[in-house]
């Protein structure tokens, strides 16, 4: 048996609650992880609010990425050990002392780092990589505008498109905020609660690429605020999931909406993503060119504390859960 976190019912944080769970078995082609520590996410609070169910034969606990070392390894693995130290994203189940996940989502943990910094990247770098750069098509020298920069996503975001050449705007809601986001490699910063982005952006010349979390209301703006065959990549409707949009705009300007969600996808998919990074990201990982952000460290029993903090929106980067 381990110990975990379940959601005993939709709702708040107070819903999360530790209990005792039998362990994982590693299937065909999968490793389980003695985890130490999981990221908190997004999809983790939406999942307990009962708005984002588990993908069929993913486990019901929370918990999309976790750091730890591999405990044991099913048939047909043959790229990791017992005892190597990993980082991975699961498809479900890390609020626990153990998880299980394919092997073809594990990465090594990059050299400088520790494990509690190692929790902090599948999610965010996965979602990035895989929305900015393969579907959005970012390249060295366009604008790129991420709303929530100084999210976990968003602080992500802005490293790797500055590592990689990229011209980065962003949005956030407070001068503290904004800071962090220049620091990271944003060169222009707007406080969306008083400066009109699309003004702002326009001004620039418009973004080639928009990362948006939000939604709703934004969505219009968003198209407005584009360059000339720029791609708007949706990831999340924090605002609302629908919007009336101009697709006159779209066709003679030869805009792309475009976005995915990163728990659906096929093992396959995933495992596309994590050799990308293995290949392109992780060196600068190990470079110290770029970085998770931490924000705060609660146990595995406080989970229920770290998606108060989480959803109260005052975070700068990740929140994790010590587990081992």
């Amino acid at each position: 048996m381990m110990q975990a976190v379940e959601i005993a019912k939709p709702g708040g944080p107070e819903v999360l609650t530790l209990t005792d769970r039998p362990m994982p078995v590693a299937g065909a082609g999968q490793v389980v992880i003695k985890v130490a520590y999981a990221g908190v996410n997004r999809p983790d609070a939406l999942q307990r609010a009962g708005a984002y169910d588990p993908p069929p034969g993913a486990s019901d606990l929370p918990g999309l990425e976790c750091a730890g070392e591999v405990y044991s390894v099913g048939p047909d693995v043959t790229e990791l050990s017992v005892g190597d130290a990993v980082c991975a994203l699961l498809p479900g189940g890390g609020y626990a002392e153990y998880a299980a996940t394919p092997a073809a989502h594990c990465l090594p943990v990059p050299k400088g780092l520790s494990l509690k910094q190692a929790a902090c990247l599948p999610e965010t770098f996965f979602t990035v990589w895989s929305n900015v750069f393969m579907r959005g098509g970012l390249r060295a020298g366009e604008r790129l505008l991420v709303h929530g920069g100084s999210s976990g996503i968003g602080t992500t975001a802005i490293q790797l498109a500055h590592a990689f050449g990229a011209r980065v705007f962003t949005t956030a809601s407070t001068t503290a905020k904004l800071d962090a986001c220049r620091d990271l490699g944003a060169e222009v910063l707007i406080n969306y609660r008083d400066e009109d982005f699309v003004k702002i952006v326009r001004q620039h010349g418009g973004a080639d690429v928009i990362l948006d979390m939000v939604g709703g209301s934004y969505i219009q703006r968003n198209i407005a605020a584009l360059a000339d065959d720029g791609r708007l990549v949706q990831i999340a409707f924090l605002g609302g999931a629908k919007a009336d949009v101009n697709f006159v705009q779209m066709m003679t300007r030869r805009l792309t909406l475009t976005g995915s969600t990163l728990r659906p996808q096929s093992d396959l998919a995933k495992a596309r993503i994590a050799s990308d990074l293995r290949e392109r990201v992780w060196p600068l990982l190990a470079a110290g060119r770029i970085g998770p952000v931490m924000d705060e460290e609660f146990a595995l029993a406080d989970a229920h504390a770290a998606h108060a903090r989480m959803e109260a929106g005052d975070h700068i980067g990740k929140i994790v859960l010590r587990v081992g």
